[in-house]
């Protein structure tokens, strides 16, 4: 049941911790958190036919591919 997580913050950490030196809390905070927004608004997904969150969704909206089943 933790998969989706546990694949979540080994990329978390190999994409985000792993090439940065945190300095502040701040600075912290605000690279991970446009490290999260990219995630879910630009990065490739293979779950997801290789699309952005945004792209699934318009080509969705476009029936232009099938909704994918999530299974927890």
């Amino acid at each position: 049941k933790n998969a989706h997580i546990e694949s979540f913050h080994a990329i978390l950490e190999a994409e985000c911790y792993g090439r940065h030196e945190f300095e502040t809390y701040p600075q912290t905070y605000e690279i991970v958190t446009q490290f999260i927004q990219d995630y879910n608004q630009q990065r490739i997904h293979g779950s997801i036919y290789d699309l952005s969150p945004y792209e699934y969704i318009d080509a969705l909206k476009k029936n232009e591919v099938k909704p994918k089943s999530i299974q927890v």
